[in-house]
């Protein structure tokens, strides 16, 4: 009962193939085989409730804007290896949300945005084996949050960058054999990433002595290092705090912009420096000013002159015009100054009311006469 149900499934399925034009087969699982059909692009007519899908050995046409496979949100697996697809753009497998399994390989990638897999939180395994791939970007691997198994083999990967290794340190399968893999000093992060991860043997391409010879094998002297550098450990990497923003863009790790604090030192000393001597500036002023304002000549010692206000006032008349000393012309006494009331001139002011009377009588006695 069941083999009949299927095969009349099947049945079904071949006929309503025929009847809509399309070159794929569906089977009962809902598996649409597109392989080796010289499609540009995956047939619309499919039913969008299919979970997989082979367009390998095709033409297909990449778009640079969008989604490639807009039309089919339930896919669990895409296989789309043998296109010459070059490059993949962003976002280009976003709406597979679902999406366990990708393959590309062998499609002559050499360029991978750092975008290209975003929206693939579900996706399990990523096939990217012989490929041109020269280097990957840290970016890359941030949206594959459950990848499970990565397959880098025959790329043109010379070489890894830490960050990548420390990221690639979540994913438990990974396969890096047969690149040309540089074996100099760079490469001791990705030696010991390789040691503990127990992989396969990963040989080296260059320099020509050390061809064909496994990573994890060759010493530190080796390498080619004089001194030994620090590298992070493999069984103990962080991952660098790295965030998304809006227009697509990625903050750079926190600790490429320490470079800067030198300059800021320099900066503030010399802002300081200027502030001290602007200060000590206006203080020479100021006490210039003040100093000046200090220099006068001190006041005569009224002790040494009889006291009275007549005497401070002359004293004083002849010390600031000229005229002489106070100690070599001597204030004269009180006898000095009853013989200058003699001569007349102050008799002449004070003159006594009976005396100018009797002078009036006589000058009119003579008038009379």
């Amino acid at each position: 009962m069941a083999p009949a149900c299927v095969l009349g499934v099947c049945s079904l399925l071949w006929t309503w193939a025929a009847v809509t034009g399309h070159p794929c087969s569906i089977n009962s699982q809902g598996r649409a085989n597109c392989n080796g059909k010289n499609l540009l692009y995956a047939p619309s007519s499919l039913p969008r409730n299919i979970t997989s899908l082979d367009l390998s050995f095709n033409s297909l046409v990449m778009p640079s804007h969008g989604t490639l496979l807009m039309h089919f949100p339930s896919l669990h697996s895409l296989n789309l290896s043998s296109n010459a697809l070059f490059t993949l753009y962003p976002a280009i497998f976003s709406n597979l949300s679902a999406l366990r399994l990708l393959d590309v390989s062998s499609c002559s990638i050499s360029y991978l945005h750092t975008e290209a897999f975003k929206g693939l939180v579900n996706l399990h395994t990523l096939l990217l084996k012989n490929n041109n791939l020269q280097e990957l970007e840290v970016s890359l691997f941030l949206p594959l949050e459950a990848l499970f198994h990565l397959d880098l083999q025959n790329n043109a990967l010379i070489s890894m960058d830490t960050l990548v290794l420390q990221l690639m340190e979540a994913v438990p399968h990974v396969q890096l054999e047969g690149n040309p893999w540089v074996c100099d000093c760079t490469a001791y992060p990705l030696q010991k990433w390789l040691q503990h991860r127990k992989a396969v043997q990963v040989t080296c391409a260059s320099p020509p002595e050390l061809w064909g010879q496994d990573i994890t094998a060759l010493d530190f002297q080796d390498l080619g290092c004089k001194k030994k550098q620090r590298f992070p450990r493999a069984d103990n990497m962080t991952l660098p705090l790295i965030t998304t923003t809006q227009n697509n863009t990625t903050t750079p790790p926190a600790g490429k912009g320490g470079r800067s604090w030198p300059y800021l030192v320099g900066f503030l000393v010399a802002a300081i420096s200027i502030s001290i001597l602007v200060a000590l500036a206006a203080k020479c002023k100021l006490f210039h000013k003040n100093f000046a304002s200090y220099r006068h000549r001190p006041l005569p010692d009224t002790s040494s002159i009889g006291g009275s206000h007549m005497e401070e006032g002359t004293s004083w008349d002849r010390d600031t015009s000229g005229r002489g000393d106070s100690e070599s012309h001597p204030m004269p006494g009180a006898a000095g100054l009853h013989t200058e009331d003699d001569d007349g001139f102050i008799e002449d002011n004070y003159i006594q009311p009976s005396e100018q009377l009797q002078e009036e009588e006589e000058r009119e006695s003579h008038l009379s006469v």
